[in-house]
């Protein structure tokens, strides 16, 4: 049962401390002092309070004298404490939430409601560039793990009242912040409203993974499905850009990046130094990053199937055939290379920075010689799979980079067991798939290459002056 706030001081404080566990909880800070002669009592995190701000606001109770007689301590702090939001709570579960989240809270003798006092700070990094999404010229911020800074930098590049900041909160143990942006001229309201009724409606304990946990929750898509339903970036630019066009944007607190929906193939490999350029170099970078793509994901399928069917080798492209002795099938080899590349991403990510250049030239020197020299791989198939490694990093999205990935097994496996028939059958398999996926708007994931739009389709291809706006 709820408790209800009363006008004695003694209970509410006892009741309070009972339930936040102050005397267990060495940051949790309750302090009892007097404001004009009446009893009161503040409750305050310690890493999270803004020390020189709760300061002054103590400073200015104790210059109140009981002469001044202040009936309302409220409508008092409204009025002569102009650099904190004030609010009035009563309901249990809000205050708690308040003090859990930062907010400070002051309870006064004779008064049934309590006082949030937002005078809060959280702990962050500096908006430094993101490592992953880095860009040859731009803006050289990035999103940080305080949500609040999150938004700021939004606001910063988009002065408009059209843009909208919908906070919420989400899981029953972490009540994690969540804000759903958007211009509110140009999204599309029906999903908007879908997106908001689904955060709103999800029951999770915490989120503590983040948004991947909201993800889970509010996408219930099959668990085979490896493509991305969402665009997420680092970047305020991109993010603010995104906005722009109409997009929804979500961030979530603890998480430096933001997730844009609604999202097809295409604007997820789009990248913010395509548009750092003019527009004949940007198409350019474009084209490029595409094509890269393409050969990394059918690179190795194409070569084993040339090296099952040897004579269909051009007479200019037999110095392709592999010279040494095959000792391992090429398709194991492939396969062992494969989890060998995803060992050594988790081997640079585990390992400290001032070790992480070294161990990487001897990991390659290791991969790179001593495995061809004893006969475990051939020099053809570490040199393939080295290009895959490279292209891989050409690949802002690491799900749609491990979707990739995927279909790149699947067709070297095929190609193995069915020979051309395999080869062709696995190409289709990788088409359709990429056909029939949809948005979480419902259309196809390849539009404007499927339904046709020649138009927009130009604007995905090359890059134009100005980014038109478009919905996925």
């Amino acid at each position: 049962m709820e408790y209800k706030m009363g006008k004695d001081l003694d209970a509410n404080v006892n009741h309070f401390n009972e339930v936040l566990a102050v005397d267990q909880s060495f940051d949790l800070m309750h302090r009892v002092f007097e404001i004009a002669g009446k009893k009161a009592c503040f409750y305050f995190i310690d890493g999270f309070a803004k020390d020189d701000m709760l300061q002054k606001i103590m400073q200015y109770f104790m210059g109140l004298k009981e002469e001044d007689n202040p009936k309302d301590i409220y409508e008092l702090l409204k009025k002569d404490v102009p650099y904190a939001e004030i609010d009035k709570v009563s309901k249990e579960d809000d205050i708690i939430t308040n003090v859990l989240s930062g907010v400070s809270v002051l309870f006064v003798d004779g008064c049934d409601e309590a006082i949030a006092i937002d005078c809060r700070t959280y702990p962050a990094r500096s908006v430094d560039e993101p490592e992953k999404d880095k860009v040859l010229r731009g803006s050289r911020d990035g999103f940080v793990e305080t949500i609040v800074f999150n938004t700021a930098l939004i606001r910063r590049r988009i002065r408009s009242p059209s843009l909208i900041m919908k906070m919420m909160q989400v899981g029953k143990s972490s009540k994690t912040d969540v804000v759903v942006s958007y211009m509110d001229d140009r999204v599309d309201h029906k999903l908007l409203e879908e997106v908001i009724k689904k955060i709103e409606n999800v029951q999770v304990d915490s989120l503590s993974m983040n948004q991947e946990s909201l993800v889970e929750c509010i996408d219930k898509r099959r668990w085979y499905n490896p493509f991305p339903k969402y665009k997420y970036s680092e970047r305020p630019d991109t993010t603010a850009a995104c906005l722009l066009e109409g997009s929804i944007v979500i961030l979530v607190d603890t998480s430096p990046a933001a997730m844009i929906l609604p999202a097809s193939l295409f604007s997820i490999t789009e990248e913010a130094d395509e548009y750092y350029f003019p527009p004949i170099t940007g198409t350019y970078l474009r084209l490029s990053h595409m094509i890269i793509t393409i050969v990394a994901l059918l690179i190795t399928p194409t070569f084993l199937l040339l090296m099952k069917n040897p004579e269909w080798i051009p007479d200019s492209f037999q110095f392709i055939k592999v010279k040494e002795d095959i000792n391992i099938s090429l398709i194991w080899q492939f396969l062992i290379l494969e989890f060998a590349l995803d060992g050594l991403r988790l081997a640079a990510v585990s390992t400290p920075d001032m070790l992480n250049t070294p161990l990487s030239i001897v990991a390659g020197l290791i991969l790179g010689d001593f495995t061809v020299s004893s006969g475990w791989f051939n020099a053809e198939t570490m040199l393939y799979m080295a290009f895959v490694a490279i292209a891989n990093y050409t690949q802002t999205s690491f799900e749609l980079g491990y979707a990739l990935k995927f279909f790149r097994i699947i067709l070297l496996l095929a190609t193995n067991w069915f020979n051309i028939w395999g080869y062709v059958g696995g190409l289709i398999f990788v088409v359709v798939c990429f056909a029939c996926n949809k948005t979480i708007t419902g259309k196809r994931y390849l539009y404007p290459l499927i339904p046709f739009n020649a138009r927009e389709l130009g604007h995905r291809f090359f890059r134009v002056s100005l980014p038109k706006s478009r919905n996925q």
